[in-house]
């Protein structure tokens, strides 16, 4: 059977979010650049970084700052924007597909460095880009079933180690015209991060609370993006193709299920390039003056794309917005999710 799962929160409430950026530049023509020798000899154009997905620059991370320490700055002002102390976390979960090892988790580091309590549940919780929304679901049923009382969501990335690999690839003489559109999605990743933290909305008024969404798996689309650290291939059409039938049929089964998301006042998703996102908002009949776009100057930040977006969008939302988060990750997976503000 197939079907949205849905979900719904009474009393959880995002009490801030904040992001922070990785603050080295690198453009899409230095990306040119560097792959002149290869863009020359397969007689491909420069240019089609910013013609075709739409992305002008994106970040690394200064030299001797690491994907963590982002995380933890986010992570530190999240905490104080919302007036919660390191002590009162009682759940950190990490977001990031970046990871340096296989064991142990991201989130013992960021745990330690944030000075957590021992009581803090901590963990990683993977699922490509749709990771963020995932953890603040999970957040938000443990803190709905009073198991915590605050819960602490990050996420940090670093796309400079996996576009180095690539334009080693890329500019070798056996590379080909095949080679370049396959990891074409590569070299419009970004670095930065973002955090957020989440309490119960009873005792924290005119916070945003976390109404609840709905998710759903196509999971018959696990091998369109498949991603390492040494490198990321993206059947860059068919991911497109199945990602949007994916969210088309969410959206539409949530309508009959009582949600109405037609009139939000931002819509938040999550940022990839030019083509997704126009045919999103073709395809579900969205404002586009709704949907703030970012991709062109941080490039695909994984799962700190949406909750960056949010914080940037948290400076000119109101009291009694809606907002609706959009997010899909490779695999396929997507989720919607409504916040009051």
């Amino acid at each position: 059977m197939s079907g949205n799962f849905n979900f719904h929160s009474t009393n959880t409430a995002l009490l801030s979010v904040k992001s922070v950026e990785a603050p080295v530049v690198v453009t899409s023509h230095e990306f040119d650049e560097r792959l002149s020798p290869s863009l020359k000899r397969l007689r491909l154009s420069k240019g089609l970084l910013e013609r075709v997905a739409g992305v002008s620059e994106r970040r690394w991370w200064a030299p001797g700052s690491t994907f963590e320490d982002g995380a933890i700055e986010a992570g530190a002002k999240a905490m104080a924007e919302a007036g919660v102390e390191p002590s009162q976390i009682g759940l950190l979960i990490n977001t990031s597909v970046t990871r340096r090892n296989l064991e142990p988790s991201v989130a013992v580091k960021i745990h330690h460095n944030l000075g957590l309590p021992s009581s803090a549940l901590n963990f990683d919780l993977a699922n490509a880009c749709l990771g963020f929304v995932n953890g603040i679901t999970l957040a938000s049923n443990m803190i709905e079933s009073g198991q915590i009382d605050y819960a602490l969501i990050v996420a940090g990335e670093d796309s400079q180690r996996v576009q180095e690999a690539t334009f080693g690839r890329l500019n070798r003489e056996d590379s080909t015209r095949q080679d370049y559109l396959r990891e074409f999605a590569t070299l419009t990743l970004g670095s930065g991060a973002a955090a957020a933290v989440i309490g119960r909305a009873g005792d924290h008024p005119g916070s945003h609370r976390i109404l609840g969404g709905v998710s759903r798996a196509g999971t018959e689309h696990h091998e369109l993006c498949v991603g390492g650290e040494g490198g990321m291939y993206t059947d860059t059409k068919g991911l497109l193709e199945g990602g949007l039938d994916l969210v088309v049929t969410a959206w539409h089964e949530a309508q009959e299920n009582g949600w109405d998301w037609k009139g939000m006042d931002r819509y938040v998703t999550h940022q990839v390039s030019n083509s997704y996102t126009n045919a999103i908002i073709k395809a579900v009949d969205l404002d586009k003056e709704r949907v703030p776009i970012t991709f062109p100057r941080w490039g695909n930040v994984g799962p700190a794309s949406l909750p960056m977006t949010l914080a940037q969008e948290a400076r000119t939302l109101h009291p009694g917005d809606r907002v609706l988060c959009m997010g899909v990750g490779s695999g396929l997976n997507t989720t919607m999710m409504e916040i009051a503000w």
